[in-house]
């Protein structure tokens, strides 16, 4: 089975339980997510399967929304509500005008310590098994953007935030730095992903919804992502049978495409994906991505 399906994570379960599901649903043992989301957070999770696990290089720079609650107070290792207190706990007196004045420093371009109980590698490692075994971590900041950062409400110790940041970006990490600018420690309590992408909740199916229709793969690709609505940023191109063929045998050939677009999509009708080419000069393409 080839195609995009957005899931609406449920919380308690990893991002590679949700891919075990999907195959079991689904019978495509090839399947993707695009961008992990940690255990206790819900929401937007975008899985390609089949064939359609080649585009995933296209999508690695997809901005991130989320929406949830920052517990003040104090710090966990994992930055989270599922890690170990760090440091005494106190009782933060804050005014919902000093959190957003802290909150303040989050917006542009910036440098980011990524946590230790992460995904990101250390030389060849995710760095949340190195601390589990009680290895140290090396780990480096990274350049993400936070293109919007706004505290919504505060209500004793938690605040309410939405939040949209690059490709990369921790809000976890978001949420320990500004419980250290405030004095009182903090850790991400909520999350949930609102957007990763162009893909939001208004798309997002629930793995039970999708369990109603195991066999059916007609409905399940119904379920997908229209192709043509993939990669937005790609002009969509519909070749004849003779230049597809060429395209498919890794040929150059010419579209009628006429934009400037470096890269389009080429469908044989209108769902049938038959790859990405790369523009040449002019209307000739050269194939970079065939799905076969």
């Amino acid at each position: 089975m080839n195609g995009l399906l957005v899931i609406d994570k449920p919380g308690g379960m990893t991002s590679h339980d949700v891919v075990s599901r999907l195959r079991k649903i689904t019978g495509e043992r090839s399947i993707g997510h695009l961008g992990t989301l940690d255990p206790m957070a819900t929401g937007v999770l975008p899985l390609l399967m089949g064939k359609f696990t080649r585009l995933a290089q296209y999508f690695s720079s997809a901005e991130k929304g989320y929406t949830g609650t920052i517990r003040f107070g104090f710090a966990t290792d994992t930055y989270d509500a599922e890690g170990k207190t760090v440091g005494s706990a106190v009782e933060p007196s804050l005014t919902l005008e000093a959190v957003r004045a802290a909150a303040a420093r989050f917006d542009g371009e910036m440098q980011q310590m990524p946590p230790t109980f992460s995904a990101k590698k250390v030389a060849g490692t995710p760095a949340y098994k190195l601390a589990r075994a009680g290895k140290p971590v090396e780990l480096k900041p990274a350049t993400i953007r936070i293109h919007h950062f706004e505290i919504v409400s505060l209500a004793g110790a938690e605040a309410e935030f939405a939040l949209s940041v690059s490709a990369g970006g921790y809000v976890r990490s978001v949420a320990h730095e500004l419980g250290q600018d405030l004095g009182c420690g903090a850790h991400l309590s909520n999350l949930r992903r609102t957007q990763a992408g162009v893909f939001t909740l208004a798309e997002a199916r629930t793995l039970e919804s999708l369990e109603t229709l195991q066999g059916d793969v007609e409905a399940l690709e119904a379920a997908c992502i229209h192709p043509r609505d993939l990669l937005p940023e790609m002009p969509a191109v519909t070749g004849d049978l003779l230049t597809l063929g060429r395209l498919r045998n890794g040929a150059q050939a010419n579209l009628p495409e006429f934009s400037q677009a470096p890269l389009v999509k080429v469908f044989a009708g209108q769902r049938e994906l038959v790859g990405i080419a790369k523009r040449v000069a002019g209307t000739l393409f050269q194939p970079v991505v065939v799905m076969g």
